[in-house]
């Protein structure tokens, strides 16, 4: 089953979920906000995504800019970026699709395709 990680409010979630329903692609819909990934599911999703773990922060969010996460990032263990994003699901790049074979981070209709 195809999960997907995302937030109510995202302008590019609710995209990414019309693609899906105009397509006829069942999927499980997670709240990422309510029911964010720990530590160890991103570890796993990180290592099957192939990206690089920078791609799993959403560098547009409100929480991101007030952080000064893009200043901090650079000096940043993976380890300590791995916690960060477990503490909250509002740091994580969303849409997040997981599929048996991809993640996907961001909704971007080619790789979206590709990977469906």
């Amino acid at each position: 089953m195809i999960k997907v990680y995302c937030y109510s409010k995202c302008t590019t979630c609710k995209k990414a979920l019309k693609w899906l329903d105009d397509n006829k692609i069942q999927y499980q819909l997670i709240d990422i906000k309510e029911d964010h990934p720990d530590e160890k599911t991103i570890r796993q999703l990180h290592k099957k995504s192939g990206l690089s773990l920078r791609k799993f922060f959403n560098t547009s969010g409100q929480l991101y800019r007030e952080m000064e996460l893009s200043k901090k990032l650079v000096d940043m263990s993976e380890d300590e970026m791995y916690k960060l994003l477990a503490s909250d699901g509002m740091l994580v790049k969303r849409p997040l699709l997981i599929t048996d074979d991809a993640v996907l981070t961001g909704f971007k209709e080619d790789d979206w395709k590709a990977v469906l």
